[in-house]
């Protein structure tokens, strides 16, 4: 016969359980949350640094002036492979030049103004994409937890029949009962399209990723580009001999001429200085999901072709709409409004999802306060970390260490919750419904 299990071993395993539950509603909340304030990430920009030049549009000679002046600047012994030129578009009413080592803000008439510093916006959105982590293993998490967010949603609606009768009827009020469960199902019927939308496009972008480094391993030898050619069109073959400067005018003239009715939103230089250079115009399609289509241009400016994003199978055309549908940047400053108040919505179902969990365990016998604190502390800390981030952003400058002071703030505050609300409660205020 064997030997019962202790009780204070079930007792601790139930404990690691409910803890395991925590961290991916930790996770399902942060990513939620940072999601919903990334919304307004080119408006963050112009927060963070404020005295960089703005303009409505920038001239093609002076976006030639500006790469000339930058690719002259770049070492011989590392020359960048890249070269991205953002045009001035209407959230964002700013040209900015990055290379493999540095962004520079531009004027109007294409002289190099200043460095870009949008650290905290950037690394907002980095814990957003990877939580921080290493890219490919945190954006495979992040898949993962739209994954999670997409069956919760759905599983809701399949426990719950009545959740779409009842979905304005509110019974009682009390913060931590029957009320805040009307509450979470609410918003949780109130917010069902708009939560599996961005689910299935997190889910999307984070488990493509994964997926196209593991096809690319196996069928193409580790280039991961190949895997992603038929959908957004296929790299020439390089050839490093020097070469002059791209006629990028020419291209951006180009636009103007055959395209007046798209707007240029950036200009891509692949290879720049050498024979195998070419130049990429995306441009944004008004009334699409779609993020732009890649007009193709070749070192003298001369016109090649589109990748097919705008007007090719249906599948490249879902593939190209899937960023802005989970961003929120189709559709101007309404659309990105309504982000925000469902993202915030999504934001509350994730953190009383937690708190009507723990609830039940504790009127079932499993008292956890210090679980209990501690989601307490993962639900305040997080908008705490953001704010303290970036006030030590604007106070130290574009090089303070976001990610240690984001953490360590993160922590300090869930650390203080446990401090001082971890205590066990007496019989009688277990007793009481919470």
């Amino acid at each position: 016969m064997s030997k019962p299990v202790e009780a204070g071993t079930v007792k601790r395993a139930l404990s690691a359980h409910a803890a395991i539950g925590l961290i991916a509603g930790a996770l399902l909340y942060l990513v939620s949350l940072t999601g919903t304030v990334a919304v307004f990430y080119a408006e963050l920009q112009r927060i963070e640094q404020p005295d960089a030049p703005e303009m409505t549009s920038i001239t093609p000679a002076a976006v030639q002036k500006a790469v000339e002046t930058v690719l002259g600047r770049q070492p011989a012994e590392a020359p960048t492979t890249h070269l991205y030129v953002h045009l001035p578009v209407e959230d964002l009413p700013r040209a900015t030049i990055t290379t493999d080592t540095e962004a520079m803000h531009l004027t109007a008439n294409g002289d190099l103004a200043m460095p870009e510093q949008i650290a905290w916006s950037d690394f907002l959105v980095q814990l957003h994409y990877t939580l921080n982590l290493p890219s490919l293993v945190g954006i495979t998490i992040v898949g993962i937890l739209g994954v999670m967010m997409m069956a919760l949603s759905l599983s809701g609606v399949v426990a719950l029949p009545r959740i779409f009768r009842d979905a304005f009827r509110f019974r009682a009020r009390n913060p931590g009962g029957v009320g805040l469960a009307d509450w979470h199902n609410r918003l949780s019927v109130w917010t069902l399209p708009f939560g599996i939308a961005i689910a299935l496009t997190g889910a999307l972008i984070g488990l493509a990723t994964v997926t196209a480094y593991a096809i690319a391993a196996n069928d193409y030898e580790g280039d991961v580009a190949a895997v992603y050619a038929p959908i957004f069109g296929d790299e020439p073959e390089e050839y490093d001999a020097p070469a002059p400067a791209p006629d990028v005018a020419a291209a951006l003239a180009y636009m103007t001429a055959n395209h007046p009715e798209i707007e240029p939103s950036y200009a891509i230089l692949h290879d720049p200085l050498t024979r195998g250079q070419h130049v990429q115009i995306i441009a944004l399609h008004d009334k699409r999901l779609i993020f732009g289509e890649y007009y193709g241009f070749d070192a003298d400016g001369r016109f090649m072709g589109t990748a097919g994003l705008a007007d090719g199978d249906w599948g490249q055309q879902a593939a190209a709409s899937i960023y802005q549908l989970h961003f929120g940047t189709f559709g101007g400053i309404w659309v990105k409004l309504a982000y925000v108040l469902f993202g915030a919505a999504l934001t509350a179902v994730c953190a009383t999802g937690t708190y009507i969990w723990l609830g039940k365990r504790r009127r079932r016998g499993h008292d956890e306060p210090r679980l209990r604190a501690l989601w307490s502390g993962v639900v305040v800390g997080a908008p705490v970390a953001l704010a303290i981030s970036f006030a030590a952003r604007m106070t130290l400058g574009n090089e303070a260490p976001l990610t240690a002071i984001f953490w360590l703030s993160y922590a300090a505050v869930m650390a203080g919750y446990v401090a001082m609300r971890g205590r066990p409660r007496s019989r009688t205020a277990l007793a009481t419904p919470a």
